[in-house]
């Protein structure tokens, strides 16, 4: 098995990009060829004669229209109207689960093989439309470029591991022991099986890659799908549905819903008919939806990704100049609106005044702007409710402490009509604050220094969140962090990003407490047989 999850991981490193020798993954982002920014400025360009259009849901392979729809902006400049959606209804949703339902017994019925096949197709055409669907992207949620690039691409990557994940475990098809009995042959197989139906509610900061990701791994695996995209970014949803329609799943396979959360998506989770869920965003409404779904007349699976308060450590023996680059990446990439995002810093007092210079000088060399223009590393935060937050956080923050930078919105020229915020790092506020252990979800990191590293996994710790964590030191003291710090993706000395940047097949993605109901990790080998129940097949001749 070793060994074929070596070829799985090669094989997977080769469709990581079809720009030649260049892989495009979050943590290869320092120096992309000149041929990427071309082929996105070109893309963007088509993207943009296109905005204001009007598109439906897709309910059993057909778009499906409202009497009413909404307007999706762009946080870029709110003036921008990128496109219009459908206000969803609860018979819409309905209809959705029972086109899901009917298409069910079929496609569970298929090969494994043939599934396997049609969601290479979905793959390829995500990598088809990378460029625009990227493009869009960055329109929608503010990514810059290769932010977006990367979110468009990991989801072709997921898709493309799941596959060969299915491959590399023949299908989840394997022969248990021997019974021994005299006089009669016995044969049992365990066989995993799909559940059903199952929905896919997808966040804002990776409309793609949460989507598509989460969506691939239940279809390939012989679920059918409803998905509903967050309301901010439903074109990005949009495009992975159509995505699915033009690789040729069959009608009612995978079907896209659009519109509120309290209306469409309170009514998806209600219905009876659903087997499992995937929900990826807060902690709050994570738990609401794990404790709802626990009322139904049996228990169904809920995989909850929920967030993060994400630490880094930096040892007295830490490189410094690895540890402020890989920090800076991880605080403000995508304005600090990852679940993975480095929001605490804990630096070894020796060190504390040195590391925290070359922090803010990285973090004052980067440009936020219109995210779309390659000179730009942070684009706005993502609505009007994140923009007041900031304002809110950043006074109580100014109140308890001091801002080594940042600190303030920025309303200037043609940042006037977007939700642009300064990268934010704030010193010297207390251990004791409620923001030490708040996930604040904007660019934002608080920063503190500490007596010993023991002091420091102390207080790493000590949130109710086990998601990402990072650490900066020698090859011992790495080993001692592995051993001691409770989260599901850790890193150690990594520049590309202290806290983020897992790719599948590479870095397994998910969290331990309050940041995942699973214990289990997006692709890695113990993600797909979330999606599907055990039986015994056994037979006495």
């Amino acid at each position: 098995m070793a060994t074929k999850s070596k070829k799985v991981v090669k094989k997977t490193a080769k469709k990581i990009s079809k720009n030649g020798a260049f892989r495009l993954t979050y943590a290869t982002m320092f120096s992309p060829p000149e041929e990427m920014h071309t082929k996105y400025d070109k893309a963007l360009e088509g993207v943009k004669a296109t905005l204001g259009r009007d598109y439906g849901m897709i309910i059993n392979n057909q778009d499906r229209f409202s009497a009413e729809t909404f307007e999706d902006r762009s946080p870029i400049n709110t003036d921008w109207v990128l496109a219009k959606f459908q206000k969803g209804t609860a018979q819409d949703v309905k209809d959705a689960v029972a086109a899901a339902e009917a298409a069910a017994p079929k496609w569970a019925a298929m090969k494994w093989q043939d599934r396997v096949k049609l969601l290479r197709k979905v793959a390829a055409q995500i990598e088809k439309r990378v460029y625009e669907i990227s493009a869009a992207v960055s329109l929608e949620i503010g990514k810059n470029r290769l932010e977006a690039l990367g979110d468009v691409q990991e989801t072709a990557d997921m898709i493309w591991y799941a596959c060969e994940s299915m491959e590399m475990y023949n299908g989840f098809v394997k022969p248990m022991g021997v019974d021994p009995l005299k006089g009669y042959k016995a044969t049992n197989i365990s066989v995993l099986r799909p559940y059903g139906v199952w929905a896919v509610i997808s966040p804002f900061n990776f409309p793609f890659a949460l989507a598509g990701g989460p969506s691939g791994a239940a279809l390939v695996t012989g679920n059918t799908v409803v998905f509903k995209p967050a309301s901010d970014t439903a074109w990005a949803g949009r495009f992975l549905a159509e995505c699915m329609r033009d690789a040729g799943l069959p009608d009612g396979v995978f079907n896209y819903v659009t519109g509120g959360g309290a209306s469409v998506g309170q009514t998806l989770i209600d219905d009876p008919r659903l087997n499992g869920i995937t929900f990826t965003g807060s902690f709050d409404v994570g738990m609401k939806i794990y404790r709802q779904f626990a009322n139904g007349k049996y228990p169904r699976p809920v995989i909850a990704e929920m967030g993060g308060k994400n630490p880094a450590i930096v040892s007295k023996n830490a490189d410094l100049d690895r540890a402020a680059l890989g920090i800076m990446r991880s605080a403000f990439g995508l304005q600090g609106q990852k679940c993975s995002a480095c929001s605490r810093i804990i630096v070894e007092k020796p060190v504390k005044e040195a590391f925290a210079k070359k922090l803010v000088d990285l973090t004052n060399a980067l440009k936020v702007g219109d995210p779309t223009k390659r000179e730009n590393y942070l684009g706005p935060v993502a609505n009007a409710s994140s923009y007041k937050e900031f304002s809110e956080f950043t006074e109580d923050l100014s109140s308890a402490g001091k801002f080594l930078t940042g600190g303030k919105q920025l309303r200037e020229g043609d940042l006037a009509k977007g939700y642009f915020c300064a990268p934010t790092i704030s010193d010297e506020v207390p251990i004791t604050h409620r923001l030490w252990k708040h996930e604040m979800f904007l660019p934002i990191t608080m920063i503190t220094s500490v007596e010993s590293l023991d002091d420091a996994m102390k207080i790493a710790n000590d949130v109710d969140y086990g998601l990402t964590a990072g650490f900066y030191g020698n090859k011992k003291e790495s080993e001692w962090f592995f051993q001691n710090i409770q989260a599901g993706v850790t890193y150690a000395n990594r520049p590309q990003g202290a806290t983020t940047g897992a790719w599948p097949g590479f870095q397994p993605f998910g969290g331990w407490k309050g940041s995942g109901s699973t214990g289990k990790n997006a692709g890695g080998h113990y993600y797909l047989p979330l999606y599907m129940h055990e039986q015994i097949h056994t037979v006495i001749e």
